[in-house]
């Protein structure tokens, strides 16, 4: 026995798969927002106002600054412009995935003489250190290092 193809079954086939497209973005879109971190200033107009100035500062120090993650340790590297090692005072440090805030920590850096090194522990994948400091000359330094850990 052969059934015919009628309109309903058009329309069905039509229901069922706009239905999942609309489903599918709808759940995309829900998790997008809920995963967004959120903001990195509360008022971007105020720090416009000092960022070339900060930049400039920054730029002045004429640091060489890196961050690694080798067996669970985190390692943030200061070179001064002769590649000797700078200490620092660590005011904050963010370890986090660049997606969401909730694996956020915030590493405790222990100054070893040649660099600042805290033990983490993450999962695979990408990863972003938002660190700030303040130099010997009241300079602050700021910047954020994307890491991956392995």
């Amino acid at each position: 026995m052969r059934r015919e193809f009628t309109g309903w079954h058009m329309l069905g086939l039509m229901v069922g798969g706009f239905g999942i497209i609309i489903g599918v973005n709808l759940i995309l879109a829900w998790n997008a927002v809920a995963t967004f971190p959120g903001l990195e200033a509360r008022n971007s107009y105020e720090v416009s106002q000092t960022f070339q100035a900060d930049r400039a500062a920054q730029l002045a120090l004429r640091w060489d600054v890196s961050a690694d993650i080798t067996g669970g340790v985190l390692t943030v590297t200061i070179l001064d412009d002769g590649g000797n090692p700078v200490e620092a005072e660590v005011t904050q440090a963010i370890l986090g995935q660049a997606t969401n805030v909730r694996m956020d920590s915030t590493p405790t850096f222990t100054w070893t003489g040649s660099n600042y090194t805290a033990p983490v522990t993450m999962t695979k994948g990408y990863w972003n250190l938002r660190l700030e400091l303040i130099a010997p000359d009241g300079t602050k330094f700021r910047r954020r290092f994307p890491l991956t850990a392995k």
